[in-house]
């Protein structure tokens, strides 16, 4: 599989009774071994597109491959080589988690002695929780379940939808450095969440749909250069009614008296040249502070580009 994608879209599209299209014609390659960030707003069709590939949601045309499988010529073995971790916090109360595992491992036709049902909890740092009822787990540790849950069939592909919502800071680290992990034993990844430092922090490629349509794929370095917006702090030497208005300058944004947030195109005008024209202007800048560009910027920018 090294030299095809794990995922392959060609025109996928979903139209739903009623009329709403889900998804326009989605054309993507997510790598095998790759870890890949979906990014898209609420009703951009992220959930439609998961709930296709794991054979929850019936395609209106175009083709979607799973690890070489077509989902509709193959989709047994198409199901068979992805796992999908759910937002929601799905359980049996009273399973113990070496039961739940035992059972999805069941409906997979996991034979017995193939299983690795504690190999799995120990992953997950649940070993000391396999026989306490479900009902009894933090949060964190049913995250953590529903993540061995999906890898009970050892699927080559996992998708993790909003992995991390609604979870504290140090929760998240634990997740994120669980999802590394997985990563770097092989498995590719693909991660949906809200959180765009997380999409930032962890994934090698970024797609972002929106109203059904692909807006954006590339590598997370490349998004990022996008950002044509750099923001600079100046604090000048005297109190000041305003800045002169400059060529490249988006907006101003007076913090003090001597204090000013300058918003411009980098492409159109440096710091220093900045800098330069405010000193020509007759203005003493005492201290700078500068703030680049990051992913909720370009993702806000090219979300704005695409009409409903």
């Amino acid at each position: 599989m090294s030299d095809h994608p794990a995922i392959r879209l060609r025109d996928l599209t979903k139209v739903y009774a009623g009329g709403k299209r889900a998804l326009d014609r989605i054309t993507l390659d997510i790598p095998a071994g790759a870890l890949f960030g979906l990014l898209g707003p609420n009703g951009a069709g992220k959930s439609t597109l998961i709930n296709i590939l794991a054979g929850l949601v019936t395609k209106t045309s175009g083709t979607a491959e799973v690890w070489g499988f077509d989902i509709d010529q193959h989709p047994r073995n198409a199901k068979a080589s992805i796992g999908v971790v759910p937002q929601e916090l799905l359980f049996d109360a009273f399973f113990t988690p070496f039961e739940t595992l035992e059972l999805q491992a069941g409906l997979y036709g996991v034979p017995k002695h193939r299983r690795r049902t504690m190999a799995l909890l120990e992953a997950v740092h649940l070993a000391d929780k396999a026989h306490a009822y479900a009902r009894t787990l933090s949060g964190g540790m049913k995250r953590r379940l529903l993540i061995a849950k999906a890898m009970v069939h050892a699927p080559p592909i996992l998708i993790l939808d909003e992995p991390t919502a609604g979870v504290d800071i140090e929760l998240r680290q634990n997740l994120w450095t669980l999802v590394r992990g997985l990563h770097a034993r092989g498995t590719t990844i693909v991660l949906t969440t809200h959180y765009l430092e997380e999409a930032e922090e962890l994934c090698e490629r970024i797609a972002i749909v929106n109203h059904g349509r692909l807006v954006a794929n590339a590598p997370t370095r490349a998004l990022l250069a996008m950002a044509r917006e750099k923001r600079v702090d100046v604090t000048l030497a005297s109190d000041t009614p305003g800045l002169p208005a400059l060529d490249g300058i988006a907006r101003v944004e007076r913090l003090g008296p001597r204090h000013f947030a300058i918003t411009y195109d980098k492409q159109a005008l440096s710091a220093g040249a900045l800098l330069g024209r405010l000193t020509a202007a007759g203005h003493e800048v005492v201290d700078v502070t500068t703030r680049e560009a990051d992913l909720e910027d370009v993702f806000l920018d090219l979300v704005r580009r695409v009409p409903a």
